[in-house]
């Protein structure tokens, strides 16, 4: 099932198990597209699927406030260098990332919401990273994947501007069609895999 398009910004899943434990919803996988990329494991055992449809709702109730002083002006690659250096580099305190002290850099992506992906589970262990900033009326998205020696992939650079009514209408029709199609599909119940599973 894909919602959106592709060559912009679509979502992507697939259930290949569904389940009656909402931790758990269905096993299969969830990407997003983004300019023409995708970003996570394409797999249909890549990921049990709540944590997913957990993090695009949180997109939704948090609309409008992804917001960060740099997201306008600063090139895309700076912000995923900023991004990658500042979380993940060793030694980087009293560095300032597109100006802003690390505490207070981190802090901000956190506070603010500005991951996506990862979402907390195995969908995304391509190393793929999206960061989402609400602009006024538009959202931005910058999505790459990481190297082995933790900068950002220069080839799988996206940068996609769109308006926020199309972003967050996409986001609102891959959930309700995600609950149809779990809600259609035979679950396998707590009962068949053990309470303690």
């Amino acid at each position: 099932m894909i919602i959106g398009a592709p060559s912009i910004f679509a979502l992507e899943s697939g259930i290949t198990q569904a389940y009656t434990r909402l931790s758990f919803r269905a096993l299969g996988f969830f990407v997003i597209h983004v300019a023409g990329r995708r970003y996570g494991v394409y797999e249909s055992d890549a990921t049990m699927l709540a944590n997913s449809f957990d993090e695009v709702n949180d997109r939704i109730a948090h609309r409008g406030k992804h917001i960060a002083p740099f997201a306008v002006e600063t090139d895309a690659g700076k912000i995923a260098d900023a991004f990658r250096r500042a979380l993940y580099a060793d030694d980087q305190m009293g560095e300032l990332f597109l100006g802003i002290p690390q505490p207070k850099f981190v802090e901000l992506i956190y506070s603010k919401h500005i991951i996506w992906a990862p979402d907390g589970d195995e969908a995304f262990d391509d190393d793929s990273y999206i960061l989402q900033f609400d602009v006024n009326d538009r959202v931005r998205l910058i999505a790459f994947r990481s190297t082995k020696d933790g900068h950002y992939d220069h080839a799988t650079l996206s940068d996609v501007w769109l308006p926020a009514n199309d972003f967050y209408r996409i986001l609102q029709q891959w959930i309700d069609a995600f609950e149809s199609e779990w809600t259609a599909m035979p679950k396998v119940s707590d009962a068949e895999y053990g309470p303690n599973s």
